[in-house]
């Protein structure tokens, strides 16, 4: 290092190459490293995320407030890796695929009121329908209440009159009313979906459920037309014909399928970092394939990512993989 004159930044930059790669660590903090756009102005991209930062419908432990921000900036790997080697081949598909011409926009976080859940659902649903009129939404949680008001914005703004439902979970959702969280909390978000104007419990398909329910909770979902597929379906059959089954099950006379993947479908040992773990989980490996298999299917039109709580996996494992699934979904999707 000399005492000259500095070299203006833009000369450096034109004389550094490398210096117009941002690192996976710096710099903006939006998904796949996208520009930041308003929900208004996506009428030229393939993908709109929209991160919404609410965990005030929880009923264990709380921060899924801050899976948006980690989940993002996990994700930064994905765009960095692609950026300086000039595209990338997906080890596990085989794909070839370039990050760079995958048009991603971070519309930022959709406004929350922490101690109001119905104005909250009511931005979230406001801000998913702008999207979902202009483009592919992708949504960042947040507890797994937001997926309500998600999907209810997802069928409005793409003016979709049915929308089937594929929720990856560890837990049913189906909660009808909690003496101590009322009607609406993260247990009654598949309840209210299949409630909706928009759906049914014949057009929803869960994957992964395990742990305990309601009593009589198989009867009660042969009695609904719920399509469950247990963790024990899984080990049984094997995750792809679930996955593959689940998907036309929810698609079959509807307009469109909303993808919804609680983190806790995972297996805690490999992705601790959530809110309401359960043992004998989906492995990364099956969960991966999940959205392999979904991403290719011509009915998925929006999906979210819900429940990480980052601040209990010291590892960020979990955020990592919640980002490596939607980056999974979007490279099945679009950059092909």
């Amino acid at each position: 290092m000399t005492d000259s004159d500095p070299t203006p930044a833009r000369e450096f930059r034109t004389a550094h190459p490398g210096a117009d790669v941002e690192m996976a660590y710096a710099g903006k903090n939006t998904f796949l490293k996208g520009e930041s756009r308003d929900v208004d102005d996506l009428d030229d991209v393939d993908v709109g995320v929209l991160g919404v930062p609410y965990d005030g419908a929880l009923t264990n432990r709380p921060g899924a407030r801050y899976g948006p921000e980690a989940i993002r900036r996990a994700s930064a790997w994905w765009a960095y890796l692609s950026n300086y080697k000039g595209g990338l081949t997906n080890m596990n598909t085989g794909a070839q695929v370039d990050f760079s011409d995958l048009h991603v926009a971070d519309c930022g976080d959709a406004p929350v009121f922490p101690m109001d859940y119905e104005q909250t659902a009511e931005s979230i649903r406001s801000h998913v329908a702008t999207v979902a009129e202009r483009t592919f939404p992708f949504v960042l949680g947040g507890d797994h209440y937001c997926t309500y008001p998600a999907f209810c914005g997802f069928a409005k703004g793409s003016g979709a009159d049915s929308v089937g439902l594929v929720q990856i979970d560890a837990h049913t959702d189906t909660s009808n009313e909690s003496a101590t969280f009322g009607k609406h909390y993260h247990g009654s978000s598949t309840r209210l979906i299949a409630e909706s104007q928009y759906s049914d419990f014949d057009h929803i398909s869960q994957i992964g459920i395990r742990g305990y329910e309601s009593p009589n909770f198989f009867e009660f979902a042969e009695e609904s037309g719920l399509n469950l597929y247990t963790m024990r379906d899984v080990h049984d059959r094997g995750i792809t014909d679930v996955v593959v089954e689940a998907v036309e099950a929810a698609a079959a006379d509807t307009d469109a399928v909303y993808v919804t993947f609680d983190i806790d479908g995972v297996d805690p040992g490999i992705a601790p970092g959530t809110g309401t773990p359960e043992p004998d989980g989906l492995s990364a490996h099956q969960a991966l394939q999940v959205m392999e298999i979904l991403g290719t299917h011509d009915a998925v039109g929006a999906a979210d990512v819900m429940e990480v709580s980052p601040k209990y996996d010291p590892t960020e494992s979990t955020q990592t993989l919640g980002a490596y699934l939607a980056v999974t979904l979007l490279e099945r999707q679009f950059a092909e």
